[in-house]
């Protein structure tokens, strides 16, 4: 690296193209857990990283919309709506838990 190198740390790119940033740089950044960081592109070829700051949490309306209704529907009903999950559900969920998906596998059409 340059001449300006503070400290040069070296890390793996996985197959998915996923990287970690190492400890002594998120203690640089002062970021932690959950933290985001932002990569910027120098005109030389290098990338800088930088800690993002956090920005306002946005809500969706529409989820909003309904998680009110769910409120207003439970006050209504008190407990006479809300019942337990059927076990056969959960047997089911469990089932499904072993499943293996890869995300990043193209979609394929549903005639296939």
């Amino acid at each position: 690296m340059g001449e300006r190198t503070i400290f040069e740390i070296e890390a793996t790119i996985t197959e998915r193209g996923q990287t970690t940033v190492p400890a002594a740089v998120r203690k640089m950044l002062a970021v932690r857990k959950r933290g985001r960081v932002v990569f910027c592109g120098m005109p030389d070829g290098t990338v800088v990283i930088a800690s993002k700051e956090e920005e306002e949490v946005h809500t969706d309306p529409v989820i909003s919309e309904f998680l009110g209704f769910l409120e207003r529907d439970m006050a209504e009903r008190k407990t006479a709506a809300i019942r337990p999950v059927p076990q056969n559900f959960l047997d089911d969920l469990r089932e499904l838990s072993d499943v293996e998906i890869d995300l990043d596998s193209p979609l394929t059409d549903d005639d296939e």
